[in-house]
């Protein structure tokens, strides 16, 4: 007989899944106590490297993310090379978010790969899930922006300050606003 999936592998495949499952709720409890150290210390760019890598499921040389910074679980984050992201920025990562080389973002992005389902009795079932959130090489997305789940941003794109991108953005592009939208 088959054994059914964990919580926590229905999150990872991007199904409905409790999010109050005592696994899920002890990578979280982890995630927060690794955060607390990372966002509390006084800077020291090696230490704050070295905590990212414990923290996050890869993150490339170079890359720098600037303290307050907050997750889920972190495990699920995949950061590139020369990636920086300045204070502030949120990334809930029940699926995986990938950022790829030297994209550069502002302070105050939100990356939400997580979400929750549109049927209102399943939502009162405490069930979410997650889409993934995948942001291209070179990209840079302005400060206050927030990447909804499910959205692919393409390489050398821009993504205005304070944008919501609720849709794919195209190599290269230049969207702007509420719901973002391409740009001349």
């Amino acid at each position: 007989m088959a054994s059914e999936k964990s919580e926590k592998q229905k999150m990872l495949d991007g199904d409905l899944y409790n999010a109050e499952d005592p696994e899920l709720i002890e990578d979280r409890a982890r995630a927060a106590a690794l955060l607390h150290c990372y966002n509390s210390e006084i800077h020291d760019p090696a230490k704050h490297f070295r905590q990212l890598q414990e923290l996050l499921g890869s993150v490339g040389p170079g890359s720098v993310i600037r303290p307050p910074f907050f997750v889920d679980y972190g495990y699920n984050i995949r950061v590139g090379e020369h990636v920086f992201l300045n204070f502030n920025c949120v990334l809930l990562d029940v699926a995986e978010i990938t950022i790829g080389d030297r994209t550069q973002i502002g302070p105050g992005v939100h990356i939400y790969a997580a979400d929750h389902p549109l049927d209102p009795a399943l939502r009162r079932s405490n069930l979410e899930n997650g889409k993934p959130v995948r942001i291209g090489a070179n990209v840079w997305i302005g400060g206050g922006a927030i990447i909804l789940p499910g959205i692919a941003i393409g390489d050398d794109a821009v993504v205005g300050a304070g944008s919501i991108v609720t849709h794919d953005v195209p190599p290269g592009a230049k969207v702007v606003g509420n719901p973002a939208r391409i740009k001349g």
